[in-house]
């Protein structure tokens, strides 16, 4: 399948070394003891930066900063978000303001999604996950790109910028960072350069380092929005800062894609549907027969069970290595490594959901 990778949509085998190469990324290397602590950096999930000096160096002095991300508010949370929920509270706890768009208004241009919807979606979905997983309301704004505040000076001042924002890019720059673009595509694209931008204004922060994590297939907003903070001289903005993750694969391969149910394991499913989704679903990476995984082994960087571990269901390393070693020699079966994924999704999810019943009488303190 040909590659295709852009902010809405991402088919085919991405070669994250030619990308980092192409958008002038640089890999994540040394990081603080406290990063090392984190599985995401730890096991390189988080593999490539732009700038991400400014941030250390304001964990490391103490200075505000501010992480930004946003949330596409279609279809239901899944596995392949609790990369960007656990950066939020990672952050959060190393003194972060975080804030959080819902993009209602890029859900509505380039998906053709009602605001109602939206908002439905990013409340009942994404942000009572948030809270479940330990989102803290003390530091935290979330807002909708369609209403950004109740306060009228900080929506005018968030409106504003994205108009202004507007004479510092042209047609073709969209085209060159995009490719295929429509007026809606370029009005979302302006919108998230004010999201990125706009914690800086004089309402909100003002003038402080920002970081951005994203998935490789958002680079081209960043991209953008760094360029026109250059120019525009209305405001001095301190340079973004971003960071990349891989894509938790879907459990066929592939990018998880909130579309197809069968491609992800949602926090909501049952212990029933988690077992029945990866035993029928997820992709293996061991041989056609009993005898010949035992005599060759399996290949645990293409089987999703063991990439799922290594993303966040076994915290060990030392245990992580054990079962990826067995597997590699054909001690392990896949049907065993496929049990191993599922008891710990299972026993994950039935404290989350817990937590998520007590979250959805907390939504109220998050909303701006």
């Amino acid at each position: 399948m040909k590659e295709i990778m852009n902010p809405w949509e991402v088919k085919g085998e991405i070669n994250y070394e030619k990308l980092i190469e192409k958008f002038g990324l640089s890999p994540l290397r040394q990081l603080p003891d406290i990063f090392e602590k984190n599985v995401l950096f730890r096991r390189k999930i988080i593999f490539a930066h732009r700038d991400i000096q400014r941030i250390l160096e304001a964990i490391k002095s103490k200075k505000k900063f501010v992480m930004m991300t946003g949330l596409m508010p279609t279809g239901k949370f899944h596995l392949g978000h609790l990369i960007l929920a656990e950066q939020m509270i990672f952050y959060q706890k190393l003194g972060a303001k975080i804030y959080i768009a819902v993009a209602d208004v890029e859900a509505y241009n380039a998906r053709g999604q009602s605001l109602e919807d939206s908002r439905k979606i990013a409340i009942e979905q994404y942000i009572t996950n948030y809270i479940a997983l330990g989102l803290n309301p003390k530091n935290c704004e979330i807002y909708f790109q369609s209403e950004r505040s109740k306060d009228s000076e900080k929506s005018n001042a968030y409106y504003r910028l994205q108009n202004l924002l507007a004479r510092y890019a042209t047609f073709n720059e969209f085209k060159a960072v995009y490719g295929e673009i429509s007026p809606g595509k370029m009005i979302s694209s302006l919108l998230q350069a004010s999201d990125m931008l706009h914690a800086q204004l004089p309402e909100f922060e003002k003038k402080c380092p920002v970081i951005v994590p994203v998935g490789i297939d958002q680079d081209p907003h960043i991209r953008l929005a760094r360029d026109i903070s250059k120019r525009i001289k209305d405001f001095d903005f301190e340079q973004l800062s971003s960071t990349y993750h891989f894509f938790m694969p879907g459990l066929s391969k592939g990018k998880m894609s909130s579309s197809d149910e069968n491609s992800f394991i949602a926090l909501t499913d049952s212990p029933k549907e988690v077992e029945t989704k990866i035993k029928k679903y997820a992709f293996s990476g061991g041989r056609d027969t009993l005898e010949e995984h035992r005599k060759k082994g399996g290949n645990p960087d293409v089987d999703v069970s063991f990439q799922y571990l290594r993303f966040f269901f076994e915290p060990d390393d030392e245990k992580l290595k054990r079962i990826e070693e067995d597997y590699r020699s054909g001690k392990l079966l896949t049907g065993e490594l496929k049990m191993i994924l599922i008891l710990k999704i299972n026993e994950f999810l039935k404290e989350h959901q817990k937590k998520r019943e007590v979250a959805k009488k907390e939504v109220g303190k998050f909303l701006q």
